[in-house]
């Protein structure tokens, strides 16, 4: 019996496998000719001719220019259609969501900024998601049809036993066991939801400090302090979709906290998160603490940290990196990753200083010697991962020249 997707070995199949590397070619590199395509993909020349011609009446590609200023005469230049497709991305936090539209070289075209002020907005969660898209695709100069796929990013993790948003009890509005099927039903496009420290480690392991890495950890250190773990290539979630809610862990300098989602505390938060940075600052004596949220004022005092000379500021890095390698020692003693990528502003702003001496205390605490380097993707990273995330199945949908 005929199928629509054809059989693995015959032509159409044959051809749609060397469609998607040579888009996938175009993506990585840009603007190639039809030579350095026939190079890169081993295909003869008659065979990438035929190719781009197919590409090109199917939408995918586009000639753009032609190569100079080298040596004979100039040739065609093609590249993937920007247009052949968009996906979204949403970033939510109590204060705000912040939405892109990307289109499929992964471009962003259009974004947008919603405040939400916590529980004093009368805005249904599910009106401020629309909202919140609408305005980055009507900023993309887009209809909403023609996003592919969304995906949102949020603290915690939606249990996929019952649906409901668990580990961010900080976030209202979100708990609702019916909010899946209504985000479902207000929604044209597919959509998917992630844990959005998860989505900081898609966005590294795509883009940035873990590219190419199998196994890693990822630590985020901004509002809230969290991991990812990337155990074979995949992101390991948990059986509640809880693995890597280290602020809840236990650890040494802190008190055990009981029933710590109630609290929405814990040991490992209460000992390196965001807000023990000002709280630390003071108890040395620095005087001058930035007011404001926590997670700016960490960020600032440890970049100041990171570049003082004075005896508090050192003392104040030497002993957030202490913390912060009290809790990664037993990430990586249970776990065993090749790298460890410090993200979040908390973490970040301090730089090779704090990377070096968060490294050296994690040498004399766990058995394992991961590597550890400070993440690259800072600007939005939650929002970059969520379209990475969008982006790679939206590619598989556009890009399957098999159909």
């Amino acid at each position: 019996m005929a199928g629509t997707a054809g059989t693995p070995g015959t032509p159409r199949v044959l051809r749609a496998m060397n469609d998607r590397a040579a888009l996938d070619l175009l993506l990585e590199h840009g603007p190639l000719s039809r030579t350095r395509i026939g190079k890169l993909t081993g295909l003869s020349k008659p065979t990438a001719s035929q190719l781009l011609a197919r590409l090109e009446a199917a939408g995918l590609v586009l000639a753009t220019g032609t190569t100079e200023g080298r040596p004979g005469p100039s040739a065609q230049l093609y590249e993937v259609n920007p247009a052949a497709g968009h996906a979204a991305g949403l970033d939510v936090t109590p204060q705000r969501i912040l939405a892109a539209v990307a289109d499929i070289t992964g471009r962003t075209v259009g974004r947008h900024e919603l405040p939400t002020p916590g529980r004093r907005t009368g805005t249904p969660v599910v009106q401020q998601v629309t909202d919140a898209l609408d305005g980055a695709v009507k900023a993309a100069g887009l209809a909403r049809d023609d996003i592919h796929r969304l995906v949102i990013g949020t603290p915690g993790a939606f249990d996929p036993t019952t649906g409901r948003l668990r580990y961010a009890s900080h976030l209202p509005g979100w708990h609702s066991p019916t909010l899946l099927d209504e985000l479902a039903a207000a929604l044209p496009m597919p959509f998917e939801y992630e844990n959005d420290v998860n989505l900081v480690a898609l966005a590294e392991q795509r883009l940035g400090a873990a590219r190419g890495q199998a196994d890693f950890v990822l630590l985020w250190n901004q509002e809230g302090l969290g991991a990812a773990l990337v155990l074979g290539g995949r992101l390991h979630r948990g059986w509640t979709g809880g693995a890597g809610e280290v602020g809840f862990l236990p650890v040494p300098g802190t008190p055990l906290v009981r029933q710590v989602t109630k609290a929405n505390s814990g040991g490992y938060q209460e000992l390196a998160g965001s807000q023990a940075v000002p709280r630390l600052a003071r108890e040395l004596g620095i005087e001058d603490v930035p007011p404001g949220p926590y997670a700016e004022s960490a960020a600032e005092l440890v970049a100041r940290a990171a570049q003082a000379d004075d005896d508090a500021h050192r003392q104040l890095l030497r002993t957030y990196a202490t913390r912060l390698a009290t809790g990664l020692a037993s990430l990586v003693s249970v776990l065993d990753p090749e790298l460890v990528v410090l993200s979040g502003a908390a973490l970040t702003s301090g730089g090779e200083p704090l990377r070096a001496l968060v490294q050296a205390e994690l040498e004399e605490l766990a058995a394992s010697r991961p590597r550890l380097v400070v993440g690259d993707v800072r600007e939005h990273p939650v929002l970059r991962g969520a379209l990475e995330s969008a982006l790679a199945t939206t590619r598989d949908e556009v890009f399957d020249t098999s159909r």
